[in-house]
């Protein structure tokens, strides 16, 4: 059986609206994407490190509840669990800030083994942080070695704007270790000064690198270029709850329409439109499901009831 091997970082995320506090639920960019596939039943595994406190109890809890394996999340004994408070808008969409209290010690952890055609899903600042980065690297290139597919969403986020230039040569190489890049229309903004055209982010940016590559854009449309083809897939109105997730969930209906389509690594590059017109639209079902609600992947309801609906996408192309 194919397995999914997740590695990031883990959050607490206490969601505010109107100024109150309105829930408190585990995140973290990779993290929520791996629970909502683990809801699926898929062989999920997550490589993290939490603090030995309350919130990392939190946190492992729901991990052993939602079928992700723990054997690879480290507890460093000093410094504490991270927690960010998401203010949400009128729009529903999210400012975050951050409080973290992290040790020198870092990623105590061992590795699962990888092999052909898993997918290991990476990416935000915990693949760049230089404190991290060698392990990070470590596992990243032992995963290509072993001819997993390597999905990279940069999730680069306003905060890092600045640090852009510095990171550029890290990112580079992420990208150089991904077969599919996954980002938002403003992660490639902030990592590219402003750049906001697909496709000169995609022939000036990636495609070198990587020539799967996938844009969100929030409420607008989801741009596909490969070295096939260049496609723009519509995305349905709703009346959002919180938008926090949606990103992360829709790279988990990619990664759920890659394993459903049995599409291997060596055949990402040759796959014809109809086949990404389904993939895409997993990713568009299992992100909307998100935003109907304060939490962070896709519900429990609706993963018992996805996969015996047959799987079919339900969206307008």
């Amino acid at each position: 059986m194919r397995k999914v091997i997740g590695i990031g970082e883990t959050i607490l995320d206490i969601l505010f609206k109107n100024g109150q506090p309105t829930a408190a639920v585990p995140g973290g960019s990779v993290f929520n994407g791996m629970i909502s596939l683990g809801r699926l039943g898929i062989n999920v595994s997550f490589i993290s490190e939490v603090g030995n406190d309350k919130v990392g109890d939190i946190i492992l809890d729901f991990m052993k509840e939602n079928g992700v394996s723990t054997q690879y999340v480290s507890r460093f004994p000093d410094g504490k669990s991270p927690v960010s408070l998401a203010f949400l808008n009128e729009r529903n969409d999210a400012e975050y800030v951050f409080y973290k209290d992290a040790p020198n010690q870092r990623l105590d952890t061992g590795y699962p083994e990888v092999c052909k055609d898993d997918i290991v899903a990476f990416g935000s600042y915990f693949s760049l942080n230089p404190v991290l980065r060698d392990k990070v690297s470590e596992f990243l290139s032992y995963a290509s070695q072993q001819g997993a597919i390597l999905y990279y969403d940069p999730n680069f986020r306003s905060a890092h704007k600045n640090e852009a230039l510095k990171l550029a040569p890290t990112i580079i190489e992420n990208l150089e270790y991904a077969d599919i890049v996954r980002g938002a229309d403003q992660d490639f903004m902030n990592m590219y000064n402003g750049m906001d055209s697909i496709d000169q982010i995609y022939r000036n940016k990636i495609g070198f690198y990587c020539p799967v590559f996938l844009c969100t854009s929030g409420e607008g449309p989801i741009s596909l270029r490969t070295g096939k083809l260049s496609k723009e897939y519509k995305v349905p109105r709703l009346e959002t709850v919180s938008t926090v997730g949606a990103g992360d969930s829709f790279n988990a209906g990619i990664i759920y329409g890659l394993l459903e389509q049995g599409i291997r690594r060596d055949q990402l590059n040759q796959m014809d439109e109809t086949e990404w017109d389904k993939i895409i639209g997993h990713g568009i079902n299992f992100s909307s499901n998100v935003c109907m609600s304060l939490n962070n992947y896709i519900s429990k309801d609706f993963a018992a009831t996805y996969g015996k609906n047959g799987c079919q996408p339900s969206f307008a192309y």
